[in-house]
């Protein structure tokens, strides 16, 4: 019931998360809300922090390129490439080509597999759960495909440091085209219903606005920038891998809104399917690896990969030793996440679940610490250790009321019961 007229409706601040159902990562929001239209929108990061990064620096580069590909389930071979190939740089290695299309290959297959998950929960969101099912059904296609070619549903471990871990024999080639030509066809039924389902595109039209102008200023990446009409994809803008060999079309659409993100990703869905094909059909003869040296020389690398959500970058340094000095990693959904604000301002409360989930978020991916550091600290780097964290945490909660030690002598005269 709308108010009366000249009722001024107050704002209320509704916090979701970081524990909570609808959340399948922890993170926090705050929306503020008069009535059901959002006024402000805010994230908070840092609550899935897993310091993968600083353990990278602790570990050989062997031993990184399976931990970065554990960055994120969905995006493992992403990761994993991004990270080999700044290796390989700064190694001065030359990759053998056939190394090259079959990672191209695992690569637009993991694409398939994040566009389809996608896909699902996008129809989940707004109570399609037919096309979740559907479409979820179809991501095992990929999958199987993905398990008989590198003996992982997840995290598929192909890639090494100066090409790959396994060859693709004659059968894998007639599987992946079997694949291919299944999943190319069911995808044009999503597109046939994307394009004449009215209630799905009424619902998803002009929802989550994201202006082209906007998509520039805020550093929108992949689909989210695509589908307000910015052409940029790091496969055709710095090509990497054999991607320049294969001829390439970026998808975009004018819509601006959560309709055109999910135009952009069938679409792409389409390209991807047509650019396997065109790698099956020309992969090369040859090795499939070159031999590494344990120590890598020293000097800087920036690695960019067009991942399904967006450009992934990792950054790293080396000193000369068989482990890096620094690595950094940017995954694209960081980039993103600042548009949400944006896409949220003066839209329903009800539309806050699929307008977030329109960038296809991945938190593990993104979390990162912030570091608290005291004005009077004289410390440059501002390094804050563990028992500064542990106190500064303590400190924290006991002004807002909760006394943890309270808690534990609670606890203990329990334990002596």
């Amino acid at each position: 019931m709308p108010p009366e007229k000249g009722l001024k409706m107050r704002k209320v601040v509704i916090p979701i998360g970081p524990q909570h159902p609808a959340l399948k990562e922890p993170e926090s929001f705050n929306v503020t809300l008069s009535g059901e239209r959002i006024m402000a929108f805010s994230a908070r990061l840092g609550y899935n922090h897993r310091g993968i990064e600083k353990a990278c620096e602790e570990r050989t580069y062997v031993q990184d390129v399976y931990l970065v590909e554990r960055i994120c389930g969905i995006c493992s071979h992403t990761h994993s490439t991004s990270f080999t190939q700044a290796v390989e740089e700064l190694a001065a290695l030359d990759v053998p080509k056939r190394a090259l299309y079959i990672r191209v290959i695992i690569g637009e297959l993991e694409r398939i597999h994040s566009h389809l998950l996608w896909l699902g929960i996008a129809g989940h969101e707004v109570g399609f759960d037919t096309l979740l099912m559907y479409s979820w059904r179809d991501r095992e296609v990929v999958m199987d495909i993905l398990a008989e070619l590198t003996g992982n549903r997840v995290n598929y471990g192909i890639n090494v440091i100066g090409g790959v871990k396994r060859d693709l024999e004659g059968h894998h080639i007639k599987d992946i085209s079997k694949a291919v030509d299944t999943l190319e066809e069911r995808t044009k039924y999503y597109i046939d219903i994307a394009t004449k389902e009215t209630t799905l595109i009424q619902r998803l039209s002009g929802v989550g606005k994201l202006p082209h102008e906007d998509a520039l200023s805020l550093g929108a990446t992949g689909p989210t920038a695509r589908a307000s009409n910015v052409a940029r994809d790091i496969r055709q803008d710095d090509p990497y891998a054999v991607y320049s060999e294969l001829g390439f079309r970026i998808v975009t659409d004018n819509h601006n809104d959560v309709y055109g993100r999910t135009l952009v990703r069938l679409g792409e869905l389409m390209e991807t399917y047509r650019l396997i094909r065109a790698a099956v059909n020309n992969l090369p003869e040859g090795p499939i690896a070159v031999k590494a040296p344990r120590k890598i020389p020293e000097g800087e690398v920036f690695s960019r990969y067009e991942a399904p959500r967006g450009e992934n970058v990792h950054y790293i340094k080396s000193n000369g030793t068989d482990k890096p000095e620094r690595v950094k990693v940017r995954a694209p959904t960081l980039a993103n996440v600042q548009t949400v604000a944006r896409m949220l301002e003066d839209e329903q409360l009800a539309d806050l679940p699929i307008v977030i989930a329109a960038i296809d978020p991945c938190f593990s991916c993104t979390d990162r610490m912030i570091t608290v550091k005291d004005p009077d600290d004289s410390n440059p780097r501002g390094i804050i250790k563990w028992d500064d964290i542990r106190s500064y945490s303590i400190g924290l909660y006991r002004s807002r009321g909760v006394d943890f030690s309270l808690l534990n002598k609670k606890l203990a005269e329990k334990l002596k019961c």
